[in-house]
């Protein structure tokens, strides 16, 4: 079974509110680099007007995962995921994610596009905060080799 050209224009409900911790942000901080102390020091964070420490720009992959997920692990899909190669991400930020969020994700399939064996799809992730304002949206394109590519 290939993929399921119909799921293009499908979103998917808006997933469990993800709560930030303010470890996993400096874990993910240190494993990527991100060295300023907005990231791994409360007060210097909030000696910026941060309430906590804050995410790297990169971080809201983390949260956005999770909500393709959805995609990916639906059988009517049709997405092998040992086939899948990560081929682009974008992001937009809003406002910076911090520790102590509570983070929901709405996942969009924008468009799929088969060509000679190999299917791109794309994906856009509504990362929203509590009261529903929106913080991050999360743009990527999965690369899907069919069975003869």
């Amino acid at each position: 079974m290939g993929i399921n050209l119909e799921y293009a224009g499908r979103s998917y409900p808006a997933t469990a509110p993800y709560t930030v911790g303010r470890e996993h942000l400096r874990d993910f901080a240190s494993a990527v680099g991100a060295e300023h102390l907005v990231h791994h020091d409360v007060d210097a964070a909030r000696s910026l007007g941060y309430p906590d420490v804050i995410a790297p720009p990169t971080f809201a992959v983390v949260i956005a995962q999770r909500a393709e997920a959805q995609l990916v692990e639906d059988p009517e899909a049709g997405i092998d995921f040992s086939r899948v190669v990560h081929a682009d991400e974008r992001f937009t930020h809003h406002r910076p994610i911090h520790a102590g969020d509570q983070l929901s994700t709405v996942l969009h399939v924008d468009g799929i596009v088969e060509r000679a064996g190999l299917a791109m799809v794309t994906t856009r992730c509504e990362i929203s905060a509590a009261d529903g304002a929106p913080v991050s949206t999360v743009r990527s394109t999965l690369a899907v080799r069919g069975e003869g590519a």
